[in-house]
């Protein structure tokens, strides 16, 4: 079958803009390391407002978990490739967990589904669209996410729990990951592309573009 030229092009193009460079790959790793040192000092912060929250109204801590989701959305604004949200996300509950938390290895765990949820959002954008709706969704994607895995993982599963305490703590998660994950998320990647940091990527490229 005959391919014309423009096809292949397009074909390559393509392929191009979803393959990996090896520059992807060191600041995906070096965005985890950062993230991950943002998680473990959150660990403390959002952990004592978690508390706080949900002693106000048990499920309320849910508010503060935003922080913990970032990374997805901080790495696939930037990267831009299929697997950057799970990648970073992943990388960054790696480094928290080495650094020393409460929660051992199921912070990885929850790194993983974390960033899948993220994942799924650019995947349903096509990895074409970036803009602050689609984080503040990336946001919520990696709370709901995180939701579920919470629901059923654990010696004490919400799904245990309440009703009214798991309605309450998906509310509350949703906001934060919107705000604190979404829109936290977006305006850092927009910063940080502004410092000229990131031009190597699109993201930096528009930054520029702008001014």
């Amino acid at each position: 079958m005959h391919v014309s030229a423009s096809e292949t092009t397009v074909r390559t193009a393509s392929s191009g803009r979803y393959s990996w460079r090896v520059v992807d790959i060191v600041v995906a790793a070096v965005l985890g390391v950062a993230i991950g040192l943002l998680f473990w000092a959150w660990n403390t912060v959002g952990g004592a407002w978690f508390g706080a929250m949900d002693a106000l109204t048990p499920g309320l801590g849910g508010i503060a978990v935003g922080i913990w989701l970032i990374g997805g959305v901080i790495g696939g604004l930037v990267i831009r490739k299929p697997g950057a949200a799970l990648l970073v996300e992943v990388v960054a509950a790696i480094v928290s967990m080495l650094i020393g938390n409460v929660w051992g290895v199921s912070t990885v765990f929850s790194g993983i589904v974390q960033g899948l949820g993220a994942e799924l959002v650019f995947a349903l954008f096509l990895y074409r669209r970036f803009t602050l709706p689609v984080a503040v969704l990336a946001g919520i994607g990696a709370g709901v996410a995180a939701w579920i895995f919470e629901l059923f993982y654990g010696s004490s599963p919400n799904i245990l729990k309440s009703l009214e305490f798991n309605a309450i703590y998906l509310g509350s998660v949703v906001v934060s990951g919107a705000i604190l994950a979404g829109v936290v998320g977006w305006l850092l990647v927009r910063a940080l592309a502004a410092t000229g940091a990131l031009s190597r990527f699109a993201v930096g490229r528009e930054a520029r573009a702008e001014v």
